[in-house]
């Protein structure tokens, strides 16, 4: 049990036995202490005061009198201040608590749980190679996963492609036009690159031919719609829904080009899926329960044949649920996609891994479910994330400005090569080495200085920072940790201790800080589970490197002369770099044995 928890068992349990006054144990307030204050935790009082007819410093000293009376081997000492009680807690209990985990493989692990979660994440179009906005998505995703795994849930790991639709249709158009039979072998172009490259094109075309339009005396909305190469992607849709065969052997190639190309990215960044849906095998579901609700009058079809559902009574508007030639809409795929994994997997809970542009769309999916009566319903989860942002603002796929994850995962590797090099200490690396630990490093400080931040909030990426072997990055982090492994190698030969004399180990600050802060360790992984927020524990694993560091300062572990001593900064260090690695490896990044 942690700490905390057991203070506040202990508190409750007194407030029993003293005052006859029952509160439930995890309503008991319980803070550390402030630095300026002598103690480890502190209880507060003022609640109590008026139930009990007493002040908060007599309720205090009472409580803190029947702690040192009854939990001696827990609590050393105590002093009450303006109604806190501050308790300082028994070198004995932390080195029990190390005793008992720092060679303990699950330490912060949860048992499994009967629950299955879904997440879904990266969600690509097939217009274009994923971006630095996608690598946001697939980073929050995979690590939301792997935090809700070690909290015991069995969760599936999935991706919806968008395969179909408008946006392909315009990369193919253009393709026909310019493409002249090139293809990504002929051209030595990464598959989905090639393909995103016919998507600006087509931006190109349609924006010149809206243009002359406009010259000719159409209205811009009039131009939008009348031009001739956004007419011809409208009816490549629309032949593509009708099956003509040489419309979906064309869509089949350009995809197939792009999905090796995907595969390629996922494996360089270390995103995988249990089951990837594609939404060309997922509308159909959704158009038959559009039928479905046209017959239940949940939705209606206006004169031009386009179904729609009016919302405005539960505060929204009218949406679209099939356009009038009969094709499918987003929202079409996604309400049968919800149907199709409920059947399936039967999930507590299906979180959708989305930008909050999308805030909007998610509300009215969860909505039309629950006018459907569909169960899935009740699972929908948004966890909306704000976007990335470069210096320079906002990036446009259509105008050919997103900074490409492929590009932007050279660019760090090559900066870690810089660092690394500038430092000079890797000089009996091989080849081979280097290279996985450029990779290692490079990766893990743009994994880390995409998850740090609160997922609800807006960021700006800067390469140049995010890998600052000082700074709160990634590599300041992997850095402790090689730094604790080359500590640990060189006392290796040296036999454990075990601790049972513990009235010979005197702790200083920078070691209960140390040990406390480990023993946090599965509150933090419970809280970034129970929020959807790797950032709490980026933000813990940081502050642990940080503290590690300042108390590797002062105290020497290697030449410690007390073997009692010793011995708990061996097992201190051991535990701390098993924290360390288990955080960052939950959130997708490596560390390296050394550096």
């Amino acid at each position: 049990m942690h700490i905390v928890d057991t203070i506040k068992t202990y508190t409750s349990n007194a407030l029993q036995q003293l005052f006859q006054f029952q509160i439930p144990y995890n309503q008991v307030l319980v803070n550390e202490t402030k630095p300026e204050f002598e103690g480890d935790y502190t209880i507060v009082l003022f609640s109590y005061s008026k139930s009990l007819q007493q002040s908060p410093n007599q309720i205090g000293e009472k409580i803190g009198q029947y702690f040192i009376q009854n939990h001696a081997e827990v609590f050393e000492g105590c002093n009450i201040i303006n109604g806190f009680l501050n308790l300082s807690i028994q070198a004995g209990y932390w080195q029990q608590f190390l005793n008992n985990n720092w060679q303990n493989e699950h330490f912060g692990l949860s048992p499994k749980k009967q629950e299955k979660i879904l997440v879904e994440y990266s969600s690509p179009n097939t217009n274009k190679p994923l971006h630095l906005g996608h690598l946001r998505n697939n980073f929050l995703g995979w690590g939301i996963a792997a935090i809700l795994e070690a909290n015991g849930y069995d969760v599936i790991k999935t991706c919806i492609v968008n395969d179909r639709g408008i946006h392909i249709c315009k990369s193919m158009v253009a393709w026909l036009k310019l493409g002249k039979g090139a293809t990504p072998e002929s051209t030595h172009t990464k598959g989905d690159h090639f393909v995103g490259d016919y998507y600006v094109l087509f931006n190109d075309l349609y924006k010149a031919e809206v243009e002359q339009l406009i010259e000719k005396g159409y209205s811009k909305e009039d131009a939008e719609k009348q031009a001739p190469i956004m007419q011809e992607a409208q009816q490549m849709l629309v032949d593509w829904e009708a099956g003509k065969p040489e419309v979906l052997a064309l869509w089949k190639q350009m995809n197939e080009w792009v999905y090796q190309g995907f595969e390629e990215t996922y494996k360089k960044i270390g995103s995988d899926f249990h089951k990837v849906y594609y939404e060309s095998e997922t509308y159909l579901l959704g158009k038959k329960l559009v039928e479905e609700g046209l017959a239940k009058k949940v939705f209606y079809k206006k004169e031009d044949g386009s179904v729609w559902i009016d919302l405005t009574a539960d505060g929204l508007d009218e949406k679209i649920v099939q356009r009038k030639d009969g094709t499918s809409v987003y929202i079409t795929q996604d309400i049968g996609l919800a149907e199709q994994r409920e059947q399936e997997f039967h999930p507590s809970k299906t979180i959708y891994v989305v930008g909050d542009e999308q805030n909007y769309h998610f509300k009215v999916l969860k909505l039309i479910c629950e006018k459907l009566g569909l169960p899935s319903a009740k699972q929908i989860y948004h966890l909306s994330y704000g976007m990335v942002e470069l210096p320079h603002g906002k990036m446009k796929s259509r105008e050919g400005t997103v900074v490409d994850a492929d590009d932007i995962v050279k660019e760090m590797i090559a900066i870690a090569r810089e660092k690394t090099e500038e430092l000079g200490k890797v000089n009996d690396f091989t080849a081979a080495e280097l290279e996985q630990l450029y990779h290692t490093l490079g990766l893990g400080a743009l994994k880390f200085f995409l998850l740090r931040v609160d997922p609800k909030k807006k960021m700006i990426f800067n390469p140049e920072e995010s890998i600052d072997f000082h700074g709160f990055t990634g590599p300041f982090i992997q850095y402790t940790y090689a730094r604790i492994k080359s500590i640990l190698r060189k006392i290796k030969e040296q036999p454990a201790v075990e601790i049972k004399n513990t009235a010979a180990l005197q702790l200083s600050e920078l070691e209960t800080e140390l040990v406390k802060a480990l023993e946090q360790f599965p509150g933090f992984i419970s809280d970034a589970a129970n929020t959807l927020n790797p950032s709490i524990l980026a933000i813990y694993v940081f502050n642990l490197a940080k503290t590690f560091n300042s108390f590797y300062v002062d105290h020497s572990i290697l030449h410690e002369s007390n073997s009692v001593q010793q011995q708990f900064r061996i097992q201190l260090a051991t535990l701390t770099a098993y924290v360390i690695k288990t955080s960052m490896n939950l959130l997708g990044i490596q560390v390296p044995e050394r550096m």
